[in-house]
C-alpha cells in the first residue's frame, strides 16, 4: 500500500480551515530561551572557580597557608582534576568553556536588558509618601475618643 501523499495529512477535517503555522518566536524570547536553557552549566563552573580563587587568595593572604597547603584550591579553580577524564587539554577546556559561557550569559542578558530598555512602557510614577500624623489626629490603629 502506498502512503498517502503528505497535503492529504495536513488537510483539514470536515472543512476546517488548517490552523496557522506558529511564527518565530520574537528575538526577546529566544534570547530569553537561550539564556534559561544555558545557565545552569555555566553557573556551576563558574562558581566553582569563583569560590576556589577566592579560597585560595584568602587562605594565602589572611590564613597563613603556603603554595603547597592551599595547592588543592588551584587544582580545582584551574580545571587541572579534568585531566584525568579530558586528557592534557582538559585544563584549557575548562578555563576556555567558563570564559565563553560568561561571554554568552553577559551578551544574551546585555541584549535582553537592552530590549527591555528600549520597549516603551508606562511611565513609572515616583512613590508617593503617607502624609505626615498631625498630633491632633488619631493614629490609624487608634480609635478617637479611647484613652489608654
Amino acid at each position: 500500500m502506498a502512503d498517502p501523499d503528505p497535503a492529504e495529512k495536513s488537510a483539514p477535517i470536515s472543512g476546517q480551515a488548517a490552523p496557522p503555522r506558529p511564527a518565530n518566536p520574537p528575538l526577546g524570547v529566544r534570547l530569553r530561551r537561550a539564556h534559561g536553557a544555558l545557565a545552569p552549566w555555566v553557573l556551576a563552573p563558574l562558581l566553582l572557580t569563583v569560590c576556589t580563587g577566592l579560597g585560595y587568595r584568602l587562605l594565602r593572604d589572611w590564613g597563613g597557608l603556603g603554595r603547597d597547603q592551599a595547592h588543592g584550591l588551584m587544582l580545582l579553580h584551574e580545571g587541572e582534576w579534568l585531566r584525568q577524564w579530558l586528557g592534557p587539554n582538559g585544563e584549557t577546556l575548562y578555563v576556555l568553556a567558563n570564559g565563553l559561557g560568561v561571554l554568552w550569559m553577559l551578551a544574551t542578558g546585555g541584549a535582553m536588558l537592552w530590549q527591555r530598555w528600549r520597549q516603551p512602557g508606562p511611565k513609572r510614577r515616583p512613590v508617593q509618601e503617607e502624609p505626615p500624623v498631625h498630633q491632633d489626629q488619631p493614629a490609624q490603629n487608634e480609635q478617637p475618643g479611647l484613652e489608654k
